[in-house]
């Protein structure tokens, strides 16, 4: 499979969001294009600690500087299957929902935006503010998909770990790349 997914990462809390999409990329054969914003760095090292954190960057087929512009990812003509934002902070939200692509994460979902491809945003923030909820307002109208972060109860997880990786593949599901890898309400 010659599938590609950028998989952003901002400074929210919740790193491990990021590590369980990539892990399951990785075994889906899906080459990520990590991008790790300033604040996604340190929130990765504080959350995560240094061997996760460079567990994060040895998933990654490429890693992409956050200030940089001229990256593959920010143009409309790299063929990638959509982008993930895990997690996206209120401040990465706003800028994508105004179009303010003025980091390479931002400019990257402002590309699948314009291109009609996938954009999940695992938003992390709570409560939340009447500015958060038009701004996740904005980006559902322009096609992108806001994906708090709550965990399936039903499920009865035994731990965070198996409650963040439930909620990475259910945003891996949403890009529609194969067979659903979130476990399903079982009714």
């Amino acid at each position: 499979m010659n599938t590609r997914v950028v998989l952003g990462v901002s400074g929210a809390s919740g790193a491990a969001l990021a590590l369980d999409c990539a892990r399951l990329l990785a075994r889906m054969a899906i080459a990520v294009d990590l991008v790790l914003t300033r604040m996604g760095c340190h929130t990765c090292a504080l959350e995560l600690g240094a061997d996760a954190t460079a567990e994060l960057k040895m998933l990654a087929a490429r890693i992409h500087d956050g200030a940089d512009m001229a990256a593959t990812i920010a143009s409309g003509s790299c063929p990638v299957a959509g982008m993930i934002v895990a997690p996206c902070s209120m401040r990465s939200l706003a800028a994508i929902a105004s179009g303010l692509d003025d980091t390479l994460l931002t400019r990257a979902a402002g590309v699948q935006l314009k291109e009609r491809r996938p954009l999940v945003l695992l938003a992390r923030e709570a409560p939340l503010t009447l500015a958060h909820l038009r701004n996740m307002t904005a980006v559902t109208e322009m096609s992108g998909i806001i994906l708090p972060p709550v965990p399936a109860f039903y499920l009865k997880p035994d731990n965070m770990q198996a409650m963040t990786a439930q909620i990475a593949a259910r945003a891996v599901d949403l890009l529609r790349l194969t067979v659903a890898q979130a476990d399903a309400w079982p009714g």
